[in-house]
């Protein structure tokens, strides 16, 4: 296994813990007890417990650092310098329909970067992580984007409404997390999205650049409404060609 900093570690054992709840939920998700924020916002008890463990863990390790979760919204703290970004559940639709196709984020924002970043499959077991300048993995093994060039080879995905015809193949699988995963390991060769919020891409984000890909730039300091283009080089300039007015 690659070394891997303290943080990770941290984040890793605190997504295993909070997973052991998601898959016994999971298996029983028509008792799930489910409230709606609006017309697209599911949250259920599971959400809730999730992000309750991850939280308790992190901060067992790192008291001070702060905090911008999706369920409790920001908290900033002592260390307003390092950041953990949580997603407890993304693709709680899926989650919530059976669809054996969630994961769970962590990331750790360190001033205007992202230096660290985890999603967690439970249901698969796929561990995606990735740390600044040290590579990123799938459960203890490198991973790379893709590198197909022909446009018409390529599986591309986004998760919102797609406004345009389009012209090239693309999946939509409900978890932006997953998707951005997925680049980083060569599954899919890009992905495109608007309205996204900082929690559903931050560890995306890390694992998509130390696995060699290109992302449009973003500020780390929106948490709302964020839009994000990320593939690998080689197909970047043909898919930004394509989505032109996007």
């Amino acid at each position: 296994m690659n070394s891997i900093s303290a943080n990770l570690n941290l984040m890793i054992k605190a997504c295993e813990k909070a997973s052991k709840t998601l898959i016994r939920d999971f298996g029983e998700i028509e008792k799930l007890q489910v409230s709606k924020k609006g017309p697209s916002d599911f949250v259920t008890n599971s959400d809730l417990k999730t992000e309750k463990i991850i939280i308790e863990e992190l901060t067992k390790g790192r008291p001070d650092y702060s905090i911008i979760s999706e369920e409790n919204g920001e908290k900033k703290n002592k260390d307003s310098k390092n950041t953990w970004v949580i997603d407890p559940i993304d693709g709680t639709v899926n989650f919530l329909h059976g669809i054996p196709h969630f994961a769970t984020s962590i990331a750790l924002k360190h001033e205007n970067e992202i230096i660290s970043g985890l999603i967690f499959d439970p249901i698969k077991d796929e561990m995606f992580y990735a740390e600044k300048n040290n590579g990123a993995y799938l459960n203890n093994k490198r991973i790379r984007v893709s590198k197909k060039n022909n446009m018409q080879e390529c599986l591309f995905a986004t998760s919102g409404i797609v406004e345009k015809k389009i012209e090239f193949s693309y999946r939509k699988s409900g978890s932006a997390a997953l998707d951005m995963a997925y680049i980083a390991c060569g599954r899919y060769d890009g992905y495109f999205q608007k309205n996204l919020n900082l929690w559903d891409i931050a560890a995306g984000l890390i694992l998509v650049t130390e696995a060699g890909g290109v992302i449009n730039k973003i500020d780390l300091n929106e948490h709302k409404d964020l839009k994000i283009i990320a593939s690998s080089p080689d197909i970047n300039e043909k898919l930004m060609e394509k989505i032109s007015n996007f």
